[in-house]
Parts: C-alpha cells; sequence; structure tokens
C-alpha cells in the first residue's frame, strides 16, 4: 500500500477511535487484518504482545508500530501522531467550553448515553480477543486467574505481567505448541487470503535490529526531550506551571503499565492533590470527556494540562485560552514522547522474534492475562454505570436497556462502533429533552 493510501486510513482511525484500548485495538484488526489484509494475523499479535508489555498507550503504540513497518519511520510518526491528534484537538475544543460556559446539560446527557455502550464495546473487545487468543485451557486458565487476581485481590498489573510472562516461558519450554501464536483464520472459519505482511514475510531492512540504529534513536529522542525541558526552563523557571507539567507527565508516562486506568489515580493525586492544577470535581468530567472521545483513554491528561494551565494563567491573565492550549500542547507531547521511543527503538528487535517461540511464549501469556484483565474493566463499567449510587443505591435500568441495545446492535447486527456510539449519545441527549 502506498503512505497516501496509509495516512488516510491512520487519519480516519484517529476520528473513529472509541472505546478504549480493547475498542481500538478491535478496530484496528478489523480493518488491518480482516477486511484490508495489510498485516497477518500472526503478525499483529506479535507487535499487540509486544506493546502489550510496554509502559504507555498500547492501542496507539500498535498503530505506530504498524505504521513503522509498513512506511518506516515516517510511517510511524504518522500513524502514531494521527491516532493522539484528533482527539486532542477536540479535546482541547471540549475543555475550552467546559472552561468557558460550565456544566452543559446535553453534554451531561449525550455522556449518560454513552457511558453504557462503551460498557458493551469494551465487552465485546474482551470476546473478540479472548476468541483468538484463548486457543486452550492453559491460556484460559491463565486469564481466569488474572481475572480474580484483579478483580478479588486487585493485584497490580505489573505484578499480572511479570506472573504472566513466566507462566508463558514456563508452558513453552514445557508444550511450546501450545504458547506458539497462532494465526487464527482457520479457527474463525475465515479464509482472507495472504497479506501483504504476511506470516513468513521477512523484515524489511528498517526492521532488522543494529545496535548503530539503536543508539541512534535513543539519543535523538533524549535529545528531544532535553531540549524541549531546558526551553521551558529557561522561559519559566523549573516553578514554571508548564516545565512542573513537563517533568510530571515524563514521570507519569512511565508509570502506564496497563493502560490509562492504571495511571488515572497516579495523575489525579500529583495534578489535584499536590500541585492543585485542578480540583476533583473537574478531574471526574475530564474523565468523563476522555471516555467520549476518540483516541487514547489518556488523552484526559489533555483536559489536565488545559485546565491547568487556564486555572494558572501560564501565559497571562489575558490569554487564558492560549494559556489553555499549550499547557494541553506540552502535557501531550511529554505523556507520548517514551511510546514513540520504546516503539521505534525495541520493535527491530522484536520484528526479529516473531516465529521464535522462546521469545514469543512469555509474550502469549501476557496476552492471555490481558484478556482477563479486560473483563475486569467491563464488570468496572457495568458496575458503576448500571448502578451509579453503589451496591446498595438504585439500579438504573435506562442505562441498562441502552447498553443491552448497543451490544444487540454489536453482536448481532455487527454495527460499527462509531455508529453505536453516535446512537446511544443521541439516546441520552433525548432523555434530557424529553420530560
Amino acid at each position: 500500500m502506498s503512505l497516501g493510501e496509509a495516512f488516510l486510513y491512520w487519519l480516519k482511525l484517529g476520528f473513529i477511535s472509541f472505546g478504549g484500548p480493547a475498542g481500538q485495538i478491535a478496530i484496528m484488526h478489523h480493518d488491518l487484518v480482516e477486511r484490508r489484509r495489510w498485516i497477518s494475523e500472526r503478525r499483529f499479535l506479535h507487535a499487540l504482545n509486544f506493546c502489550m508489555v510496554l509502559p504507555g498507550p498500547e492501542a496507539q503504540q500498535l498503530a505506530t508500530y504498524i505504521g513503522w513497518l509498513m512506511h518506516r519511520t515516517w510511517g510511524g510518526l504518522i500513524a502514531g501522531g494521527l491516532f493522539v491528534l484528533p482527539s486532542l484537538v477536540i479535546l482541547v475544543a471540549l475543555s475550552w467550553i467546559y472552561m468557558a460556559y460550565g456544566n452543559v446539560p446535553a453534554v451531561a446527557g449525550v455522556l449518560y448515553g454513552v457511558k453504557p455502550a462503551v460498557t458493551a464495546i469494551v465487552a465485546l473487545a474482551a470476546y473478540r480477543i479472548g476468541r483468538r487468543t484463548l486457543r486452550n485451557a492453559w491460556l484460559g486458565a491463565i486469564a481466569v486467574a488474572a481475572f480474580l487476581a484483579i478483580f478479588l485481590f486487585h493485584v497490580p498489573f505489573p505484578v499480572i505481567v511479570v506472573a504472566a510472562a513466566a507462566l508463558g516461558a514456563m508452558g513453552g519450554r514445557l508444550a511450546p505448541e501450545r504458547f506458539a501464536i497462532s494465526g487464527g483464520h482457520g479457527e474463525t472459519g475465515k479464509s482472507s487470503g495472504a497479506a501483504l505482511i504476511d506470516d513468513h514475510t521477512p523484515p524489511p531492512a528498517h526492521a532488522r535490529f543494529t545496535w548503530g540504529r539503536f543508539w541512534r534513536i535513543l539519543l535523538v529522542c533524549i535529545g528531544l526531550w532535553v531540549a524541549t525541558l531546558a526551553g521551558l526552563v529557561a522561559l519559566f523557571g523549573w516553578e514554571g506551571t508548564l516545565t512542573r507539567m513537563a517533568w510530571f507527565f515524563t514521570k507519569a508516562a512511565l508509570l502506564t503499565f496497563g493502560g490509562a486506568y492504571a495511571v488515572l489515580p497516579y495523575v489525579a493525586q500529583g495534578a489535584v492533590d499536590q500541585s492543585h492544577w485542578l480540583d476533583a470535581h473537574q478531574m471526574i468530567d475530564g474523565l468523563a470527556l476522555g471516555e467520549t472521545t476518540p483516541g487514547p483513554l489518556i488523552m484526559v491528561v489533555a483536559f489536565v494540562g488545559f485546565v491547568g494551565g487556564w486555572n494558572d494563567a501560564v501565559l497571562g491573565q489575558g490569554s487564558l485560552v492560549l494559556s489553555g492550549v499549550a499547557a494541553a500542547a506540552v502535557v501531550t507531547f511529554f505523556t507520548f514522547l517514551p511510546s514513540f521511543l520504546f516503539i521505534f527503538a525495541g520493535a527491530p528487535f522484536i520484528e526479529t522474534t516473531h516465529g521464535t517461540v522462546g521469545f514469543s511464549a512469555p509474550l502469549t501469556g501476557i496476552t492471555a492475562a490481558v484478556v482477563g484483565v479486560i473483563v475486569n474493566l467491563a464488570v468496572f463499567f457495568a458496575w458503576h454505570v448500571f448502578w451509579p449510587d453503589g451496591a446498595a443505591g438504585r439500579f438504573d435500568w435506562l442505562a441498562a436497556l441502552i447498553g443491552l441495545a448497543a451490544a444487540i446492535a454489536l453482536f448481532r447486527f455487527q454495527r460499527s462502533v462509531i455508529q453505536v456510539v453516535l446512537g446511544a449519545g443521541v439516546v441520552g441527549l433525548l432523555t434530557v429533552w424529553l420530560p
């Protein structure tokens, strides 16, 4: 495929990537593996396994990986950048409306309808990924154990990742055929033909690992980080709001194992309790907006940056909007720079291992565990959406009906994620307008 064709796809994906990482990965799998056949199932899952191990938004990193594999560094920058840019623009616009005009009832209505639909989307993604990943009882047991560990015992996600990798490595030695990545097309009964990047397609020249390229990429990315941080220090000082945001969100980016929900408590603690860039009520509203916009959920940090820049008037009281935009841009840059570093530096090594069970077995174990974690996320969403006042409170029958309708539209009628989200948003809006 041409770079122009890929550019148009990544641009479209940036605007329709709703549903959190599970929904976004499901969209990419449907488009790239099943429909367009740009990459085979095995190569897709191998890249996904690697991204699941990394700190940071795995869906954005997966897009960066595939874009890089197809069209070198520019392809990765385009795929990863366009995965984030539409979400950034939309969130900045919504943040401006939020700060300038306050809480709009219509927005609350849309959010009310979208949340049950997101619950159904996550459930569908767990089903789809589990169906092609949990191919035997060994992997199913890892998924169940991961779910119980995080649901009942609140085991931190990094611990689950390490344990699943250890179990995968052990299983790869005892029963290697159980932990080899499978293509999955025969299992689903579909024959889609050969992919452009197929199971046995050799890695292109730029995807072959060399220590020279590794050190060059590392130096360039660290140089960008140092130069940008030094510029902020020169302009605003070390105690300036933008400088402190840059440092704080660099640390946050390196702690995002397990997706956005694993790091949001850390972000809330630092931004609300320690730095006072926004209050707890604003943080909750920002999370709701992040859940209903395309792109990775960690993009809620752009809302945190915008509100913090506005509240602190980092560019002066007469430039509150520009202050918010500048802060959102700084936060986004420092949050996502490590993701590009991890892909550009690490993906060449991963590409050399996609046929090696010794490397793939631990990653297969991690993927199985992630299925259990996604199921836990679906349960978490359902609990808070359908029982908004807690276990002792009322059951929200209307939200449950919206979620059921969304699930039927997704499972039975195979409607797209964007259609379901838009439909649920309209229904939620009607609950505000109609008596």
